[in-house]
């Protein structure tokens, strides 16, 4: 399959729409990306033409997306090109969208502190596989992979410990969800 994959920097133009579909989150957004151009008779730079994109992002990163991205933040956006011709009250319009791979803020234009999302233990497939091997309520864990000190013959690395959660702010169409450490891990929550 020959898609186009494109990498394009700009501006959040619209607030993140956020829906639970049958097969997981979506997450739709408008982009604006204002190419910039250095004018030699002005000796300055000047603002070109402005593109908008709609982006459309699945699963955990629209759910991540819809908890973390606000109007008017600076993003790079990488993911496939589809340009869609139609016709509405007789005028032929061309949208282009953007499904994302990988989204993240523009860290030259401002700083921006991650969160890593908490996971399930195991998945139902993980539970289901090992009912169907006569092992019921033992789920076998998968095993680490072996990296950084480990590898190198030096102490492993502690087990990350799972925080119970302790309090919840919702944030737009997003919540954010504070640990006992005090971090704040993104939550998408469902828009009716």
């Amino acid at each position: 399959m020959n898609d186009t994959v494109v990498t394009v920097v700009g501006n959040v133009a619209t607030g993140v729409e956020f829906r639970e579909s049958a097969t997981g989150g979506v997450a739709r957004f408008r982009f604006a990306v204002t190419a910039r151009r250095w004018d030699r008779l002005k000796n300055a730079w000047a603002d070109g033409p402005t593109s908008f994109y709609t982006v459309w992002a699945w699963r955990t990163l629209g759910a991540n997306l819809a908890a973390s991205v606000s109007v008017g933040e600076p993003l790079v956006v990488h993911g496939r090109l589809r340009v869609r011709e139609d016709e509405r009250e007789g005028q032929r319009r061309v949208t282009a969208d953007i499904d994302a791979l990988a989204v993240g803020h523009d860290l030259t234009r401002g700083t921006s502190a991650f969160r890593r999302v908490a996971r399930a233990a195991f998945s139902l497939t993980e539970r289901h596989r090992a009912t169907a091997q006569g092992e019921e309520g033992q789920v076998r864990e998968r095993p680490r992979e072996r990296h950084g000190p480990e590898r190198q013959g030096q102490e492993p690395l502690p087990e990350p410990v799972a925080e119970p959660v302790t309090a919840v702010a919702a944030t737009g169409a997003g919540a954010m969800v504070t640990d006992r450490g005090g971090d704040m891990i993104p939550r998408a929550i469902p828009v009716a």
